[in-house]
């Protein structure tokens, strides 16, 4: 006999059955799109166009149209980079490392945190090549490739060209594991079509997959394979973005706090556009019976956690320029806190440090209204943290002489927003024509999750389903 967990909500509540699932994931796939969404899809291809155009025009005239100068060399474009991959992390970690630890409050979420992945490292990977300024001539020399140009190879020592062997494996595996997580709804979708052109696409996404107990082993040993192979890229990724920094020999820079650092705070924002996504897409959508309260809750938490974890490193940042003594490194966080910068370094804090401590109080945590307000602020937070520790480390050099003040142009505005277009893009085309819960992991937690009134709906409705959605007569109860 079964019993119903007293500490922990049920992940999936109102009764529902499996072909309660499959018509509810289903349907936002099979409707024609409602005018909620192509209003928000207007407006991110909006966004999209225009900022493409300020993104031309400055490949066209060169990165000199950004706000950059002869100190600050590095400055918006790298800011966005770090953001965007901290944003991909979410999702591998709620795909993989929840996956190995068997954490079942990830089945509803993690569908589209893998997405968030896949489509935030795209927005990441422009940075770099932009930044090239001529990146058709100059992207040859960030790729170990022959070319005719003589013996000439990269620099294997060089952190940038770590990034790019760390940042391609990491969205080949996420990419990889999202495409196989979907194999299963894929052939649900397909097995319910009611179109030629439904049934063509959607049995070519399946791969053929047809149901069986051999088919579903391959499918859970390939997805714990790739489970195993995602999780150190959850460490290993924004390790190497710092090490961009911690490499070299700029004061700020230098230390070995920042990869366990950068990766909290990756863990940190993603979690929070997690949120961000997960809430507009239950109300849309009608998923609170998935994407329950129980889900949220277990987000703040995990913000929370690193949250403090990225407020400790803030701290620890100033108790080792103090205690290396070296006046060039105290300078640049007394910089940060009380330069020309001030301003972002205190809206860092305030969003990043004070702001996630107010889930500590359970009222603040399972207001929908409130945590959405937060993670917002967080991922505003986050952004600024790249700001000061790139821009506030650079706009002071060791000459007096060379000391200038970055402004952002409008190319540095617009290619940012183009970003934004870019993302909300490809993850509305992605709710609208993939199912944005997983089907079948939400099946399998479903008796574990609400298993009482599971039971009691099966007991009475079992006669009349169809005989795949059936319940053996001795689960019944």
């Amino acid at each position: 006999m079964q019993v119903v967990s007293k500490v922990r909500e049920p992940l999936v509540t109102g009764g529902k059955t499996y072909k309660d699932i499959t018509e509810d994931i289903c349907r936002p796939v099979e409707a024609a799109p409602n005018p909620r969404w192509l209003a928000a899809f207007g407006v991110s291809v909006l966004l999209l166009l225009a900022g493409g155009y300020y993104l031309g025009d400055m490949l066209w005239n060169g990165i000199g149209k950004w706000g950059m100068n002869k100190t600050v060399q590095w400055a918006w474009d790298i800011t966005n980079f770090v953001w965007w991959v901290g944003i991909g992390h979410a999702g591998t970690l709620i795909s993989a490392v929840l996956l190995l630890f068997r954490q079942k409050w990830r089945t509803s979420i993690n569908r589209a945190a893998e997405a968030m992945t896949i489509f935030a490292v795209i927005c990441a990977l422009l940075w770099p090549v932009v930044h090239m300024g001529r990146p058709w001539i100059g992207g040859i020399w960030a790729l170990p490739l022959p070319n005719t140009y003589g013996s000439l190879w990269v620099n294997f020592n060089s952190p940038l060209l770590w990034d790019v062997f760390a940042i391609s494996t990491y969205f080949s595996v996420s990419l990889v594991f999202w495409f196989i997580g979907l194999i299963p709804d894929f052939a649900t979708i397909r097995d319910r079509a009611t179109t030629k052109m439904s049934r063509l696409m959607y049995g070519m996404l399946s791969m053929g997959f047809n149901g069986s107990a051999k088919t579903w082993m391959h499918y859970e040993a390939v997805s714990l394979i790739l489970a195993g192979l995602s999780t150190p890229l959850v460490l290993s990724v924004h390790t190497i973005v710092s090490f961009d920094f911690a490499t070299s020999v700029i004061p700020g820079w230098h230390t070995t706090i920042f990869p366990p650092y950068f990766v909290a705070g990756a863990i940190f924002s993603g979690f929070a556009m997690v949120l961000t996504l997960m809430i507009i897409t239950r109300k849309v959508y009608k998923l609170e019976d998935y994407i329950t309260m129980e889900h949220i809750e277990l987000m703040c938490i995990v913000i929370t956690i690193t949250g403090s974890v990225v407020g400790i490193a803030y701290i620890t940042e100033f108790c080792i320029a103090w205690y290396s003594g070296v006046e060039y490194e105290q300078y640049a966080f007394v910089n940060r806190m009380t330069g020309q910068y001030w301003w972002a370094y205190w809206a860092m804090m305030g969003c990043n440090v004070i702001s996630p401590q107010m889930f500590y109080i359970k009222k603040a945590r399972t207001s929908i209204g409130f945590i959405f307000f937060i993670s917002i602020v967080v991922n505003i937070g986050m952004w600024f943290e790249r700001f000061v520790i790139i821009v506030t480390s650079l706009h002071r050099d060791f000459l007096p002489s060379s000391w200038l003040y970055f402004n952002p142009t409008i190319h540095d505005v617009m290619s940012y927003v183009m970003t934004f277009g870019l993302f909300f893009t490809l993850f509305f085309l992605f709710s609208k024509y993939f199912p944005v819960v997983n089907m079948a992991e939400v099946k399998s937690i479903l008796k574990d999750s609400d298993s009482k009134v599971y039971k009691s709906r099966r007991t009475i409705s079992n006669d009349v389903l169809p005989e795949a959605d059936r319940v053996p007569v001795e689960e019944q109860g």
